[in-house]
């Protein structure tokens, strides 16, 4: 177990195995139930989610569940997918959901180092938690983010299930749904090439020097996008539009308090957040 840890390679490969299994475990599981679809795609997720917890447990790393955020939406749409025709709609939120999903998981191999690296926020919950740790792990770290995204992909779901046409504005914001994509790949770039150069304690190029969180910005609009485009299609179906609620407040309430905590031990933090928007990319 040790040496498949410290190789870069094996990991990767233990990882993808990890998420076959794990999705075959989730199909499998959603056909068996006999309840409504999206209850029994929620029992499924969870199901899914609890044996990525277990593999989680067994190479002592929570950070084996980081590629389920962005694995998670596209073999969903496409196990709902499988067998229908497709309106335009259909297609196009399945491009756009794809296109996010290769950008995300894209990001996570290039920064993949192998098992034994963890992200920094859960190893900082280990030390904070202590013994309560193993719930905070399969609560926090796995359990919320799923059920977080399950809500986001639900509209899209949805959309595909009941074939539902695009208006107007849903192409409208189904683009705003892939221009942040592209902004995200274009974040990550930029923040690639400062971990690389490190010229500064806070990195102030490209959309990084308006916002300290272009990518987090990303994620909130990609997710508004999906679930706005499906209510202009489906105004009846409003209530879809808590998915993107949970995540915008995922990001306000745990994700950027922790970034910008992480980051306040930096010399000159102050400053940098006095002269930097926290989500816009435009000057302050």
């Amino acid at each position: 177990m040790k040496k498949l840890k410290q190789n870069r390679a094996a990991s990767f490969v233990a990882v993808a195995l990890v998420y076959i299994f794990v999705t075959v475990v989730g199909v499998v599981f959603y056909r068996a139930l006999a309840l409504d679809w999206w209850l029994a795609l929620l029992a499924a997720d969870v199901v899914a989610t609890a044996v990525t917890f277990l593999f989680s447990i067994l190479f002592q790393n929570a950070s084996v569940y980081d590629p389920y955020w962005s694995v998670q939406p596209p073999v969903i749409l496409v196990a709902f997918a499988v067998g229908k025709e497709l309106t335009a709609f259909g297609a196009l939120l399945l491009f756009v959901v794809f296109f996010w999903a290769i950008r995300l998981t894209a990001n996570w191999a290039y920064t993949f180092a192998d098992l034994n690296h963890q992200d920094w926020r859960y190893t900082m919950l280990k030390q904070k938690t202590w013994f309560l740790y193993p719930v905070v792990n399969f609560v926090g770290i796995h359990l919320v983010p799923t059920l977080v995204v399950y809500g986001c992909i639900l509209p899209a779901v949805y959309a595909i299930r009941e074939g539902l046409e695009a208006t107007v504005g849903s192409v409208l914001f189904l683009c705003i749904s892939l221009g942040a994509a592209v902004m995200q790949g274009v974040a990550d770039i930029q923040m690639h090439k400062y971990r690389k150069n490190r010229d500064g304690a806070f990195n102030r190029h490209g959309l990084w020097k308006y916002s300290r969180h272009p990518n987090y910005l990303g994620e909130i609009l990609m997710w508004w996008g999906v679930a706005l485009s499906v209510i202009c299609a489906a105004p009846s179906a409003w209530f879809l539009a808590a998915g993107a609620v949970a995540n915008t407040v995922l990001f306000f309430a745990v994700s950027i308090p922790m970034a910008d905590a992480r980051q306040s031990y930096k010399e000159g933090f102050a400053d940098y957040k006095e002269q930097t928007r926290m989500l816009l990319p435009i000057r302050k």
